[in-house]
Order: structure tokens, then sequence, then C-alpha cells
């Protein structure tokens, strides 16, 4: 149900009382996908947090403000955050701790089984290195809270040496503050669509850690807006994605303090497009990132952004989007990922 006072302007006020730290150029742009929606039957737009400024840009651009925000409020100097291999949520940790002038620590946890070299030395692995952060490798990927742990005992040692770090954890157990900047994101958004006079029909957003999906229906149900926020999993499946969005859409609404009930039928996701499981690319993934590319020159990651496109173009192949409607797709970045699957991409369709 939405707030009673909804605020007709977008915006929430409530946001004001958490610190943040500017990253970003400002808004990022609404994009019409002409090419692309004409060939669905569609209406298509495009949210391009990939345009966000900052090293290759990135939905994580936006939880980081609000993360750093928090550690700079705190007197940090020094970020630590873990991460996939090739995790973008780590390379801009590490950029924007570059750009604040603080010193990375970056923990690349063993998550994907794939050894080729690719995915090793290059994408984010790469720009991880030229940003100069000190990588720590972490042999499970399927363990948050022992990654947690192992991060927490790094940040000793960082104090050890009379630094003082900021910890970002993954697991589930630790507050969701970067949801808050997709509770913006939301806002941004509707204020983009109010200029505009368009509304929408659906929204279609990859749902992996949770904050970017529940971050942004929380946003939305803030507003007044009751559009369907459809994720995508990426990462768990789709009984095991509900209820952590759920959760980390509650747990955001308690950090704005806030009256609004977030409902269980308020939390869609869909897992069509998941196996064989994270960061392994499966051929309706990599038809989708041929299919953007061709029609729109829209660039895509195989693990976010391309598998939230494959999932958008199954909604519309099995009517769940009926021909007609108004889509917006949240683009949320990720491009260096596809120089590190140059195997799985390479080649004729």
């Amino acid at each position: 149900m939405s707030r009673p006072d909804a605020i007709p302007e977008a915006s929430l006020p409530e946001l004001a009382a958490h610190p943040k730290v500017d990253l970003s150029l400002g808004e990022t742009p609404l994009e019409r996908l002409k090419n692309l929606g004409s060939q669905l039957g569609i209406s298509l737009w495009a949210k391009r947090d990939d345009c966000n400024g900052l090293a290759m840009g990135g939905n994580k651009v936006r939880q980081l403000e609000y993360y750093l925000g928090r550690g700079k409020a705190e007197g940090a100097d020094t970020v630590l955050i873990t991460g996939a291999l090739q995790s973008n949520f780590v390379r801009l940790a590490a950029a924007a701790a570059r750009r604040l002038g603080w010193q990375p620590e970056v923990q690349l946890e063993d998550r994907v089984p794939k050894d080729d070299l690719f995915y090793r030395v290059s994408g984010n692995v790469l720009l991880d290195q030229l940003l100069g952060a000190r990588i720590h490798y972490f042999p499970q990927g399927e363990n948050e809270a022992a990654a947690d742990r192992n991060l927490d005992e790094i940040a000793a040692r960082v104090r050890g040496e009379g630094r003082r770090p900021y910890v970002i954890h993954l697991g589930i157990e630790h507050p969701p503050i970067g949801g808050l900047g997709y509770v913006e994101a939301a806002c941004e958004t509707r204020r983009q669509l109010q200029r505009l006079g368009q509304e929408l029909s659906h929204v279609v957003i990859p749902s992996g850690s949770g904050l970017t999906h529940a971050g942004f229906l929380v946003g939305a149900r803030a507003l007044g807006w009751q559009v369907p926020v459809l994720g995508i999993c990426v990462r768990r499946d789709a009984q095991q994605q509900h209820q952590r969005v759920l959760r980390r859409a509650r747990e955001i609404v308690g950090l704005l303090d806030i009256k609004l009930e977030i409902s269980e039928q308020d939390v869609i996701v869909d897992d069509c497009v998941l196996a064989p499981g994270y960061g392994q690319i499966n051929e309706p993934t990599r038809a989708a990132i041929r299919l953007a590319a061709e029609s729109e020159a829209l660039l895509l990651d195989p693990v976010y952004s391309g598998r939230c496109m494959a999932g958008l173009l199954h909604f519309v192949e099995q009517g769940r989007i009926p021909t007609g409607s108004e889509v917006l797709f949240v683009h949320t970045g990720g491009t260096p990922a596809i120089f590190a699957y140059q195997s799985d991409l390479s080649g004729p369709a």
C-alpha cells in the first residue's frame, strides 16, 4: 500500500537524514529503445545507470554514495569490500575510494566455476589492479558470513597499520544502507517520467544482493507509485530471492523511518534465466546481449544486465508483459565484465 502523504514532486526528504558523498555526474539518462521496442511490440525505455560516470559506471555507484557517506562521517580513510572475482561492486568501491583519497582493500571470492585466462585477469580484475587496490583472495563463494568474517579480520590488520577502515559487508545480517541509493533512483526516475508525461506498466530490474531491487521498490511505493517491479534473479532461485528482497525492503523502510507496508505481493521475482547459476552464461543471456547490441548499440554484461534483458524477453514471449506495454529496463551496468567473458561471447551468433 502507498503512503497516505505520497509526495507529488517525486522526492523523499527522509533520505536527507542519511550522510552521502557525491560520486556521480547527476541524473542518469532515461533512453527510449525504439528499435528493440518495435521488435518486441512494446514501448521500451532504459534507465541508463551504466552512464553515471565513475570508472565505467554501474548501479553500485548509487549504493556507494550512501555507504561511503557513512564511512566519511566516521572518519574512514580505507574501504574494504568483498565480491566475486569479476565484481562490479568491488571495482566501483575501489574507484570511489580513490575519488575520495582513500585506500581500497578488496576481497575477491571464488564464486564462479570459470578458470579461463580472460575471466581471471581481464575486465574488472584488471581495473581493480589499475586502481591500485590491495587484493585479497578468498577461496569460497557461497558463504556470505565467512566472507564477511574474513573481511573483518583484514580490517583488524588495517587498523593495526594505523588506518581507519570502513567495511562494506555482503551478508544479510548487516543493514542495507546501499538500498537507499535505489530509493533515490526511483524518485529520480519518477521525476523524469513526469517531465515526459510518461507512465509505465512494468519496471524490469536485476535482483542479486537485493538492494537495487528492494530500494527501487520501496522508493516507488513510498511515492505512491504502484508500478510492478519485476526482479530477474541473477544469483538465487526465486523462493530464496523473494524472502531476501522482502526482508531488505522492509529494512530499508526502517532506515527511512516512514510508515509504509511492503507486502509479499509487492515483491515479484523470477528465476527463468538463472540456470546454470550466478556468473555462468546461458543461451538466453548470450542472445539478449547480442540482440541489445545489434538493435540499439546497447552493451550489456553477462552477469546482471544481460540476464535481466533475457528475463524481459522471456516475459514478452510468454505474454506476462503484453503487447503495447510501457516497460522500463533498469540498466545496472557491468560493462567491464564483457571482456572477462570473451570466450563465451566472441565468434558467430
